[in-house]
Parts: structure tokens; C-alpha cells; sequence
């Protein structure tokens, strides 16, 4: 038995960890996630990543967010774009003026993942509705929770639906499937300012009386592939 819960309404790409992504009308599917989704971050001389918070392997380096990366030609060294939508020359040499710190510098992956957690999140409507009423005078959209895809759901699917998806396979379009795992749990992060979106401690304040600070879901890949906008999202 197979059930449509929902369509790709967008897709998300964050080639630089930590800085605003990338929207894009499709995108390549392997074992690691997205091609080229958090393959590169923000590096200390300790070997930290830049990030919103301060944990083992993330180092707190506030206005990353305020930033943007791309892929020119979805090869190759990614794009770094100033607060104003520049793409900067030299992004190492642009984070150490930014940040203030010369111990910093743009680094692709190698042994330790830059992932947080699992390779791809998932985010409703049905959750981002949600949470759009629950603080309704502070502006959000998806890019506060950084998924890769966020699906459309039909009119009354329940927010936090991912939940009941967890120990399920998907798949999406003709050959992509992924394995639900587990939901994220948020950090301050999803109060950070970015862009168009001000600070405001209220978001992560609602999902955490909600939801126990957590929020999409996670997946791994099964079935490597093609995503596109307008795949449908099947529950296997």
C-alpha cells in the first residue's frame, strides 16, 4: 500500500554550512544527501565548524546567517554572497574581516560529517503553518528550520504529520527513496535573524512548550536519484 502525503513544494540547498542556502528546481540525490548540501563550512584552528551554538564540534560565530552560498555551476568551490547579495572574491579572506578572527577559513569536508544530524530534512506545510499561528507577529517561512525539501500537504493534515512517518520508507518522484528516522531537535538557531527575518526567542520558545524542541523529519537515503519541484511524496 503506497499514500500520497504531500508534493515538493521547494527545495533547499545550504552549500556552505550555517549561511543561507540556495533555492533550486531540482537537485541531485546520493547516499550523503543532497550533492554538495553542507559539503562545505566554516572552519576554526581547533577544527570547529561555525554554527549558531556551541557544542563538541561547533563553534558560535554569529552572522552566518546573514550570509548566502551557491554553487555557479553545481561544481567545483561554492559561491559566498554578502549581507547585500555580492558574491565576495575571496571567501575565506571575507570571513576573517566579517567575523573578525583570523583563524577561520572556508573548508570542504573530509573524515567528520558537517551535518548536525541525518543527511536530509523534511518540513510540511502542515508544521510550518503551524508555527506561523503559534507566533504570529514574528515572520517565518522554512528558512528558519533549513530543510532541503519542504512538501506541500493537503488542507487538514495535522501539524508535526512527520512524526507518523518515522520507521517509514518514502519516495519521491521516479527514483529517490528515503528512510524516515527521527525529527530534529532545534537550537537557537531557528530565533536567529537572517536576511529578512528578525531575531525573536518566540519561535523556539513554541516548539519547545509544543513539541519538545523538535521539529521536520529526518531521513537517510536509500535510493539514489533525482528531486524535483512538483515530485510527489509517497509513504511505501
Amino acid at each position: 500500500m503506497v499514500i500520497e502525503v504531500g508534493v515538493i513544494e521547494r527545495i533547499w540547498r545550504y552549500p556552505i554550512k550555517s549561511t543561507g542556502g540556495e533555492l533550486l528546481h531540482r537537485a541531485e540525490v546520493e547516499a550523503r544527501g543532497l550533492v554538495g548540501d553542507r559539503l562545505f563550512a566554516v572552519r576554526d584552528a581547533q577544527g570547529k565548524f561555525g554554527s549558531g551554538k556551541n557544542t563538541r564540534r561547533f563553534r558560535r560565530m554569529p552572522g552566518l546567517l546573514h550570509l548566502r552560498s551557491r554553487y555557479a555551476n553545481d561544481v567545483g568551490e561554492p559561491e559566498l554572497l554578502d549581507p547585500r547579495g555580492e558574491v565576495v572574491p575571496d571567501p575565506s579572506a571575507y570571513l576573517r574581516r566579517y567575523l573578525g578572527r583570523e583563524d577561520v577559513e572556508v573548508a570542504r569536508e573530509k573524515a567528520i560529517s558537517h551535518f548536525d544530524q541525518l543527511p536530509v530534512s523534511v518540513l510540511t506545510t502542515a508544521t510550518l503553518d503551524w508555527v506561523r499561528s503559534a507566533v504570529p507577529d514574528v515572520p517565518v517561512d522554512e528558512r528558519r528550520f533549513r530543510p532541503n525539501l519542504l512538501v506541500r500537504t493537503p488542507p487538514g493534515t495535522p501539524p508535526f504529520v512527520e512524526d507518523e512517518w518515522f520507521g517509514s520508507k518514502a519516495r519521491i518522484g521516479d527514483a529517490v527513496c528515503i528512510d524516515f528516522v527521527r525529527s530534529s531537535e532545534r537550537c537557537v538557531m531557528t530565533n536567529e535573524a537572517q536576511q529578512d527575518l528578525p531575531h525573536s526567542p518566540l519561535v523556539l520558545r513554541a516548539i519547545t512548550k509544543a513539541h519538545d524542541m523538535r521539529l521536520d523529519g529526518l531521513a537517510t537515503v536509500v535510493s539514489p536519484g533525482q528531486v524535483r519541484a512538483g515530485d510527489p511524496l509517497v509513504l511505501l
